[in-house]
């Protein structure tokens, strides 16, 4: 098992490990702060360190309880051992240009939701970028205006985004916990971690937020699309208020 610090410090961009498991396959550490990835966001990259080398970090990805780190081995060739202690640490710009527009997104769900009951049917991100599709049978340019005028009213009110791990039936007794056409909770899981944006939104998700809608900045949208004939697509760039 790997202790995942980003799902409840999204802030912490570095922190001392263990390696548990290293080779080809990757590193496993006992904890770390990188996001392995999941629901549209984007794994970490970073560093691991240690006392006589640093190695980078290209990517996580989660199987079963650990978090396996994509290393590239230091300039010697080498790759954290077995038993080593490490400092590993994020390329927090990047990972907080992605707190935002994951964030931005989650309003932008809200907002939808809110005002016309629409489903979410597919999403991805990268940082500053992102986009979303919902069950809109029509989509039209004073519509997609509307909606980017009131997910920056939102973004503008600064509301609060608060982080819960709730045990599976009180998450389950949540109306409208799952946005999405399709569940993509796994099956069996025990506890259900949420995301609320105070007065907003409540859902499902695994990943990383900021802690005010304030701190996203801005959203402009840059294009929608038809995807289908019940399903439309909403791009959208954050950008500094």
């Amino acid at each position: 098992m790997t202790e995942s610090l980003a799902a409840t410090d999204a802030y912490a961009r570095t922190c001392t490990a263990t390696v548990v498991a290293s080779g080809p396959d990757g590193v496993v550490l006992d904890r770390t702060v990188f996001y392995p990835g999941g629901g549209g966001q984007p794994a970490d990259t970073g560093v691991l360190r240690t006392d006589a080398a640093a190695s980078t970090v290209t990517g996580a990805r989660r199987v079963g309880g650990a978090i396996i780190h994509a290393v590239e081995p230091a300039l010697d060739g080498s790759l954290p051992e077995v038993g080593a202690r490490v400092t590993a640490e994020i390329d927090w710009e990047r990972r907080h240009r992605l707190m935002r527009t994951h964030s931005a997104l989650h309003v932008l769900c809200g907002v939808v939701w809110r005002d016309h009951g629409a489903q979410v049917t597919g999403g991805n991100m990268e940082p500053l970028a992102g986009r979303m599709d919902f069950e809109f049978e029509t989509m039209h340019a004073d519509l997609v205006a509307e909606i980017e005028r009131r997910v920056n009213e939102e973004i503008a009110a600064d509301r609060e985004i608060r982080v819960a791990i709730l045990p599976r039936d009180e998450a389950f007794a949540i109306p409208d916990l799952i946005r999405t056409r399709i569940n993509l909770l796994p099956e069996g899981i025990a506890e259900v971690r949420t995301i609320e944006i105070v007065g907003l939104d409540l859902q499902a998700d695994g990943g990383t937020h900021v802690a005010h809608t304030g701190e996203i900045g801005r959203i402009r949208v840059v294009g929608y699309e038809s995807k289908g004939r019940i399903n439309k697509r909403i791009r959208i760039a954050v950008e500094d208020a």
